[in-house]
């Protein structure tokens, strides 16, 4: 990969990582369905008035705003209220290995002793990470890994669905999403008017930066790799993901950096390498490369 395309991986990479220390600081100001409301309305008003969805494509997307933005977004948001930025970038990251096991179940596809090894040892991670003090309570874990299971399930989704650009997938399941998720803000939170109006930069960051940066600028920039590079080439960078995230969290949030965080992260990346990545001999004139 050329050093200018890596380089546009690296920064997409931190874009996301920097999006889970912007969520943490945001949902202190604004609360967090509330938040992921407002993000999803300003993700549809800047791409839906510019695309267009057919019949075909409709009845996915709906499955997309219940899996992706009605599930996916809020767990996410609501866990990381008292999770630390890292712990709960690496809980969401096991969406990977929740997609393997979903890919094996639905769609048949073979596991093979490699990417069993990577699950078993992903999932040790976590095992791992709850041993130690920087494990958030047993709600908040749980609503992050359900929110990687989410994932996973909206992975599967897109996989099953007929072709849809990026984008378009990107607003037109935010449009939907929205009545699902304002629902829900409005039955279990309280004085969202107030909070608008009192909103600081970190509120409205918030929205902003998961809305522009993490949703439209920086997955326009991940698909556009992924359209000129091979898949095994790309996917890779986000195993880097969690580690910034673990960095920043550190660095501008002060979470402890602790031994079974520091264990129990590079198992979960470890495993994710696993099943990510296919490491293949190949023989040329005799030598192997």
């Amino acid at each position: 990969m050329p050093i200018k395309d890596l380089l546009i991986g690296l920064g997409v990479i931190a874009i996301w990582a920097f999006n889970i220390i912007v969520i943490k600081l945001g949902i202190e100001d604004l609360p967090p369905l509330l938040v992921t409301t407002l993000r999803f309305m300003l993700v549809a008003a800047l791409i839906v008035p510019f695309t267009r969805i057919t019949r075909t494509q409709l009845p996915w997307l709906l499955m997309l705003a219940v899996s992706f933005g009605g599930l996916h977004f809020p767990l996410l948001f609501l866990g990381l209220q008292r999770a630390e930025a890292g712990t709960g970038a690496l809980l969401v990251q096991m969406g990977t290995p929740f997609a393997t096991l979903l890919a094996a179940i639905l769609l048949k596809e073979k596991l093979g002793p490699r990417r069993l090894f990577g699950l078993v040892l992903a999932f040790g991670g976590v095992v791992v990470l709850a041993g130690g003090p920087s494990l958030p309570p047993p709600a908040s874990t749980a609503m992050l890994l359900t929110s990687a299971f989410f994932w996973a399930v909206s992975t599967m989704i897109i996989k099953l669905a007929p072709p849809i650009a990026p984008l378009t997938m990107t607003g037109w399941l935010s449009l939907f999403a929205i009545p699902l998720v304002g629902i829900g803000s409005w039955l279990v939170e309280d004085d969202q008017w107030q909070a608008i109006q009192h909103a600081g930069l970190a509120g409205w960051g918030a929205v902003v930066y998961t809305a522009v940066m993490s949703s439209i600028a920086a997955y326009g920039l991940w698909y556009w790799l992924l359209q000129k590079h091979p898949v095994s080439r790309v996917v890779p960078l986000t195993l880097l993901m969690p580690l910034f995230a673990v960095i920043l969290g550190v660095w501008l949030l002060d979470d402890p950096l602790g031994i079974n965080k520091v264990l129990g992260g590079l198992m979960v990346i470890a495993g994710l390498a696993v099943i990510n990545i296919r490491f293949r001999r190949r023989h040329t004139e005799g030598q192997t490369l």
